[in-house]
């Protein structure tokens, strides 16, 4: 089920969400900004312009560890 767009403004994401976009592919799109692609790979951190959520990369962890930070 598609998670809600822009409900949090912290995510944590794994090499498995690379290409990372925002909002994220598994977030609903009619209520949300136009998808944008975020260059997160070499520094680790990516910050969307449309609405500010910020986007750490955890490098080594399991794919299925994507969690939003508190």
């Amino acid at each position: 089920m598609p998670i809600q767009p822009n409900a949090q403004h912290q995510y944590n994401v794994t090499q498995a969400d690379l290409p990372l976009s925002c909002p994220m592919p598994d977030m609903y799109l009619w209520n949300s900004h136009p998808r944008v692609y975020l260059p997160i790979e070499s520094s680790g951190w990516a910050k969307c312009s449309y609405c500010g959520a910020e986007y750490t990369l955890v490098r080594g962890e399991a794919p299925a560890a994507r969690t939003a930070a508190a």
